[in-house]
């Protein structure tokens, strides 16, 4: 051991029930050394190495210990709802009329354009507490509601303004084209050569993502916007094939986005290039839910090999839950996932949708000290909707208080 390490000081986390990385069982008698808010070392508390200087020590009272959540697909930060709409389409009005009467994305960019940047700030970061208070330790928060230059950036600075989790932040200025704009192509231009240089000098997000859907943003001219984005260096993620086969999902596979995400409509074909791609089909059940859409296909996804992530798409009109476990409950009920496919879809999974699997995702050494500790059996999670079991958050090796 080296010098460095001699004098490294930890924080020594003992007696507790580690679950392991399939999150099919766990090991007991465990513990773990924290150094700077990274995980060290783990083994039996009897082997904990002498060459760390422990300044505290934590008992953690044989409890389970297991990654913390990673909600990698949310519309946190918005102002005003939309549930007139909810009303509308529970009597037959589809998602697109809506949309072409003023309503649906539209109507929220109006709002979100007037809000003043204290008070978006002050009602988003009550959502973001929510989020934290079910044990998410980093949250993707996307823009789009803004649709100008002005209101994207103070979505984005509002964004990485929030407290508690770590914050992911993703550029959605492709979201619906604002009524300044004539036409979708012209509105990309804009965005990828004036938008997309400035939002890169300014470093408010390295990830963009675009609705890509019949009567949005068609996959044509998507992707000579987002190959200018990824000669940016920006990261890609796709709004893909929610309500139709719209070209998003086979394009997001064709450019290496991170991940194409709802991924409801897919052919065969489709499906099995998941399998062969490293792109994430990150799954919205409860979207769907609220959309009253057909559910993903996610037991075909995952035999067939597809890395498989859920997320709560949390946004005013077509998903305003944040509840994790109704998430997982209709993973569980209506996608036919089992109960560790879905902890490793909110966890690791998640975590490589978003590009940060390197730091992040599991309970190993060299990631960050996110994870959960709870009395609560594995069994009682994603078990009943809109009831977490009582757990306590560590963030960074530090307990969160809410």
């Amino acid at each position: 051991m080296s010098k460095k390490a001699e004098s490294t000081k930890a924080h020594l986390f003992y007696n507790c029930q580690i679950v392991r990385p399939d999150f099919k069982g766990h090991d007991s008698n465990m513990a773990f050394l924290v150094c700077d808010g990274i995980i060290h070392w783990i083994g039996k508390k009897n082997k904990v190495p002498k060459d760390y200087k422990i300044t505290k020590e934590f008992n953690l009272d044989k409890k389970l210990v297991f990654p913390s959540f990673i909600e990698c697909h949310t519309h946190t930060v918005f102002a005003g709802d939309r549930s007139d709409e909810f009303e509308l389409r529970n009597t037959g009005v589809s998602y697109l009329e809506i949309a072409k009467r003023g309503g649906g994305i539209l109507s929220t960019v109006q709002k979100t354009r007037k809000i003043s940047k204290p008070n978006l700030k002050k009602i988003s970061q009550t959502r973001v507490d929510e989020f934290l208070r079910q044990g998410v330790s980093t949250l993707e928060i996307k823009s789009g509601y803004g649709l100008d230059l002005k209101t994207e950036i103070k979505m984005l600075e509002v964004a990485k303004s929030m407290q508690g989790p770590e914050i992911i932040t993703t550029f959605l200025g492709a979201h619906a084209l604002p009524k300044e704009f004539d036409s979708y192509a012209a509105y990309l231009n804009y965005i990828s050569d004036t938008v997309l240089p400035i939002l890169k000098k300014k470093k408010l997000t390295n990830r963009v993502d675009i609705f890509i859907e019949k009567n949005f943003f068609e996959s044509a001219d998507a992707k000579i916007f987002l190959q200018k984005a990824k000669d940016l260096n920006f990261d890609l993620t796709i709004h893909a094939n929610q309500l139709s086969e719209s070209g998003g999902a086979e394009l997001a596979i064709e450019l290496e986005a991170k991940s194409a995400d709802h991924v409801i409509h897919l052919n065969r074909q489709t499906l099995q290039k998941f399998s062969k791609s490293k792109t994430v089909a990150v799954l919205l059940p409860t979207a769907d839910l609220y959309m009253k859409c057909a559910y993903p296909q996610a037991r075909k996804l995952i035999d067939a090999g597809a890395t498989v992530a859920l997320a709560s798409d949390f946004n005013p009109g077509s998903c305003p839950s944040q509840d994790l476990m109704l998430v997982g409950l209709l993973a569980r009920l209506e996608m036919k996932m089992t109960l560790p496919e879905i902890f490793l879809a909110y966890t690791k999974n998640a975590a490589i949708a978003l590009g940060i699997e390197n730091q992040q995702g599991d309970f190993s050494v060299g990631k960050y000290a996110n994870f959960i500790c709870t009395n609560a059996n594995m069994t009682d999670f994603f078990y009943s909707a809109g009831k977490v079991p009582d757990h306590q958050l560590f963030i960074r090796g530090s307990a969160v208080k809410v």
